[in-house]
C-alpha cells in the first residue's frame, strides 16, 4: 500500500491541479493498473487525504476538547490533555511523512520551512493552533513538531470558583483587585492558566469601561460589553507585512483605553506597557512567564533589556506601574491560583512580598495589600 501511495503522490505532483477526491481516485486506479479493490482505494484515499488536509493523523487529537498540546518527535506522538504528556497510538509511516506534514502546516501559516530555513514558528488561524517545527538533521532524531491548541478563554470568576481554581475568599479578593483598579501581572509556567485567570479578571471589570487587549495569538475573550482586541501578525514568507506586539501596544494607547491589557509579555513590548501604566492607565494587566512571584522582577528586567531599558530604569518603572502579582500553577493536573504578591522596593530594586499562598494562607504581605485597597478608598476584602 505504501508503494501505491508513493506512486499516486508522484502522479498527482506531476499533473498538478486540485487534488480532489475524484482526481485522487483516478490516480489510484491508474497507478494500480486498473486492478484494485474498493477497500484498497478507500484506504489509499484516506492516507492521501491526510497528506492534503488538516493536520493529517493528528487531527483527531487536536479536535479533542481536552487537548492543549500535541508533540511529535522521533516518530512518536505525545498529547497533553491537562494531566501531563501521554504517548499515543498515533504513528507516521516514516520521517518523510512527518516532514511533509510540518512543511504543509508551515505553508498554511504563511511561513517557510525547508533545508535553508529549518525552524519555524507560526499561527494556524483556522484551527487556533500555534505551530513550531524543526526539520532534521537540525532535529537529530527526526523532524520535531509542536502544536499548542489555543482555545479562547471565556471563563469568569464564578466559573473558576466552581472549577476549584480559586476558592470563594480568593474570588472576593480578585473582585476587589479589579474594583480598586490595581495593575496586575499574572505569572506562571506554560499551560498554568494565566490567560484563563486574566480573562476572568477582565470579565469582572465595570461594564462602562473600555478594555483594549493586545495579543500575539487571539486568546482573550472576556465576558464584557466593550472590548477592543488587537492581534499581532507575523511576517509572510517574503519577510514583509508583520505587525509586532510592541507596535500594537503603541497603537492601543491612542484608542482611549480604560484598561490596557497585554495578553503575554514576552519581549521589548514590556517597555511600552510599563510606560503606559505610568501615564494614568490604571487597572492594566498582562501575563508573564515566571516560576514564582518572587522571580517576576528579574523576568521583567530581562525583557526590558531587549527594549534597551537599563535595569535601574526597569525596576523604577515596574514599581510605579504594577501593584499586584497573581501566580498560577498546575497541581495534580488542575490549574490553581497559587499565590498573591505585592510589589515593593528594597535598595532600589523591586521585590515581591508574598501576601497569600495556597498552602499557607495569609502571610506578612497582607498589611501591604490592605494598604493598597485603603489608598484606593476600597473596603478590605477580608
Amino acid at each position: 500500500m505504501s508503494t501505491l501511495v508513493d506512486r499516486v503522490r508522484s502522479r498527482l505532483a506531476e499533473t498538478g491541479g486540485e487534488p480532489t477526491a475524484a482526481a485522487v481516485a483516478a490516480a489510484i486506479r491508474a497507478e494500480a493498473g486498473g486492478v484494485v479493490s474498493d477497500l484498497d482505494t478507500l484506504a489509499a484515499l484516506r492516507t492521501l487525504r491526510q497528506e492534503f488536509t488538516g493536520a493529517g493523523p493528528l487531527d483527531a487529537l487536536l479536535r479533542d476538547p481536552r487537548t492543549t498540546d500535541v508533540l511529535v518527535s522521533g516518530g512518536a506522538v505525545w498529547v497533553d490533555r491537562g494531566r501531563g504528556l501521554e504517548r499515543t497510538a498515533v504513528s507516521f509511516a516514516d520521517e518523510a511523512s512527518v516532514r511533509r506534514l510540518a512543511q504543509r502546516l508551515a505553508l498554511t501559516a504563511g511561513r517557510r520551512l525547508d533545508d535553508a530555513s529549518p525552524c519555524v514558528d507560526g499561527w494556524l488561524a483556522d484551527s487556533g493552533v500555534r505551530l513550531h517545527a524543526v526539520l532534521a538533521p537540525v532535529a537529530a532524531d527526526g523532524t520535531c513538531l509542536s502544536l499548542r491548541v489555543l482555545r479562547p478563554a471565556a471563563h469568569d470568576l464564578d466559573t473558576l470558583t466552581a472549577l476549584g481554581t480559586v476558592d470563594a475568599a480568593g474570588a472576593a479578593l480578585l473582585r476587589a483587585v479589579v474594583a480598586a483598579r490595581l495593575a496586575v501581572l499574572v505569572s506562571g509556567g506554560t499551560g498554568s492558566g494565566k490567560t484563563t485567570l486574566l480573562t476572568a479578571l477582565l470579565s469582572a471589570a465595570d461594564p462602562a469601561e473600555r478594555i483594549v487587549t493586545v495579543e500575539d495569538a487571539e486568546e482573550l475573550r472576556p465576558r464584557h460589553p466593550h472590548v477592543v482586541r488587537l492581534v499581532a501578525r507575523p511576517a509572510n514568507v517574503e519577510g514583509a507585512g508583520g505587525v509586532a506586539l510592541r507596535e500594537l501596544v503603541r497603537q492601543a494607547l491612542r484608542m482611549r483605553p480604560d484598561r490596557l491589557v497585554v495578553g503575554e509579555v514576552r519581549g521589548a513590548e514590556v517597555c511600552d506597557l510599563l510606560a503606559a501604566l505610568n501615564t494614568g492607565h490604571d487597572g492594566g494587566a498582562g501575563t508573564v512567564h515566571a516560576n514564582s512571584p518572587t522571580e517576576v522582577p528579574a523576568r521583567i528586567e530581562a525583557l526590558a533589556a531587549l527594549g534597551g531599558m537599563a535595569p535601574a530604569t526597569a525596576h523604577s518603572q515596574l514599581a510605579a506601574a504594577v501593584q499586584i502579582v497573581l501566580h498560577m500553577s498546575r497541581r495534580d493536573g488542575q490549574r490553581v491560583l497559587d499565590g498573591v504578591g505585592v510589589l515593593g522596593r528594597n535598595d532600589g530594586r523591586v521585590v515581591v512580598e508574598p501576601a497569600w499562598t495556597r498552602t499557607g494562607g495569609w502571610t506578612r504581605g497582607r498589611d501591604a495589600l490592605g494598604a493598597l485597597f485603603i489608598a484606593r478608598d476600597q473596603a478590605l476584602p477580608w
